[in-house]
């Protein structure tokens, strides 16, 4: 039967090399090297004959079409060999399944051709590694690929656990990697790059991580210890500090509430959100998305307690809808702008309420809990897509003009309230044809008028004058010297 032997070369040290694999590279005539890169080549059996697959790296422009190429030609060895009554023996550096990407893949192509394989183990890189910087892999050690962990602009890491990246092989990469790495870690956040492990040779340097792309050292036999930190910033650490709060041994006002009790105390935070950002208030900003996270991790927690749902639950849905419904970025549909981009959102969200019972409304998912404003500016947005809307904005203005007539000509309280919600729905609709956010432009104004306010409070308080004992006169003039002075605000 058809068979390949793996063997591992260990981390590059002959003394390193298990005595089962020793004695397969004496008895073989042929031993085929993935590469011939590693310093325990040189010390291996003179009379072995080695051949290295050196060649496919030089010849291809991409690791997978290199470890497509390995694979093939093993393949093609093993079924010539059978033919023969011969055995095809592979070695890769240290361990055959870690981080040996051909072994892999090797072993699925070999189970669909029927040829056997049988792996000879050996130490890899990551047992010196351990050795040198004193660490038991038990201890919650994170094992991943440079190359892959580079690819994310988040990587599925815990930052409170050790993390060990082999193969960090040159600086491009190593660039790449950090930049992954500080969307999690702190900038100057101090780990350490191990070279040569289990070799004489053996270097330890300690740096920033912003700086690793600087190390003169990097080759394929580096790898990248990064520490845990000593404080959380974990989504799943923070949903263990919400699931303590609400536990038997946790807060009685956080174990009191319920999804109906938080609902104001969401509003407020969402409010206080839009007023950072509306005073370009970096921190603030930063403060209050942590506040609107405790309410939704809040509201998770509470529904996983009830059984309605979990956290991992919420995030999966909004994961899964937003790939589903952007089939441009993952899937084979082509758009042109952002215009295409919304129409087949919409399209795509109207395809997934095929079957629903209920009578489908475009308006149909506008919530009824948005500020007024916005959620007129909503309804508007949703009607224009079936044509209801005015041919030009002319005929929008001389709707705002005859909601104006009909308000003064209103007799009673209740119709004045009606006209004038008629009013500010085509005032809505005007900002909509000027292509404005009314409900943004609403909230600068308020905060526009605020600063003045303020400044004339400040005014009065610097010459001893009250504003209550003030005429309008006065007031008008502290008013246009407040103007004077914040006429540079964007607001």
């Amino acid at each position: 039967m058809m068979g390949i032997t793996i063997i591992g070369l260990g981390p590059g040290d002959s003394q390193m090399i298990t005595r089962q694999a020793w004695e397969i590279l004496l008895e073989a005539d042929t031993v085929y090297l993935r590469t011939e890169r590693h310093p325990v080549v040189p010390e291996l059996p003179e009379q072995t004959r080695f051949v290295s697959f050196d060649r496919f790296y030089e010849s291809c422009t991409e690791f997978n079409a290199v470890y497509e190429e390995i694979v093939d030609e093993l393949l093609r060895l093993a079924r010539a060999a059978d033919e023969d009554g011969s055995h095809i023996v592979y070695a890769v550096p240290g361990h055959p399944m870690v981080g040996e990407s051909t072994v892999s893949a090797l072993i699925s192509a070999a189970r669909v051709h029927g040829i056997t394989i049988k792996i000879v183990p050996g130490l890899s890189f990551m047992e010196p590694v351990l050795t040198a910087l004193g660490l038991d892999a038990l201890d919650g050690l994170q094992l991943f690929d440079a190359i892959e962990v580079a690819q994310y602009n988040h990587p599925p890491l815990s930052s409170e656990m050790p993390l060990l990246l082999g193969q960090v092989f040159n600086r491009m990469l190593a660039s790449e990697l950090k930049l992954a790495l500080m969307n999690l870690y702190p900038d100057e956040h101090e780990v350490m790059l191990v070279h040569n492990a289990g070799m004489a040779s053996l270097m330890i340097e300690n740096l920033p991580l912003y700086s690793i792309d600087r190390s003169d050292s990097l080759t394929h036999l580096t790898c990248l210890f990064v520490p845990p930190l000593p404080f959380t910033n974990t989504l799943q650490t923070f949903a263990e500090t919400v699931a303590i709060l609400r536990g038997p041994n946790g807060c009685p006002w956080d174990q009191e509430q319920t999804h109906q009790s938080l609902r104001n105390g969401f509003l407020e935070e969402s409010s206080e959100v839009l007023t950072a950002l509306d005073e370009e208030d970096h921190e603030a900003l930063c403060e209050e998305l942590g506040d609107v996270l405790y309410h939704l991790v809040m509201q998770a927690q509470i529904a996983s307690e009830l059984g309605e749902f979990k956290l991992a639950d919420v995030i999966s849905g909004i994961d899964n809808k937003l790939k589903h419904r952007h089939p441009h970025v993952w899937g084979d549909l082509e758009v042109e702008n952002s215009k295409e981009v919304i129409r087949n959102w919409e399209f795509i969200k109207d395809r997934e309420k095929i079957g629903v019972s209920k009578q489908p409304s475009l308006l149909d998912n506008v919530p009824t809990s948005l500020p007024a404003l916005a959620r007129a500016q909503k309804i508007q947005d949703r009607v224009k897509r079936v044509g209801f809307d005015w041919p030009s904005i002319t005929g929008v203005e001389g709707k705002v003009q005859e909601e104006i007539s009909e308000l003064k000509s209103a007799d009673s309280q209740e119709e004045r309230r009606y006209e004038f919600g008629d009013l500010l729905f085509a005032v809505v609709n005007w900002a909509r044809w000027l292509d404005i956010d009314a409900e943004a432009a609403l909230r600068e104004a308020n905060l526009r008028f605020s600063r003045r306010f303020r400044y004339i409070e400040q005014l009065a308080g610097e010459r001893g004058l009250e504003l209550i004992d003030l005429d309008l006169d006065a007031l008008e003039a502290l008013w246009d010297e407040a103007k004077r002075f914040t006429q540079t605000d964007k607001f």
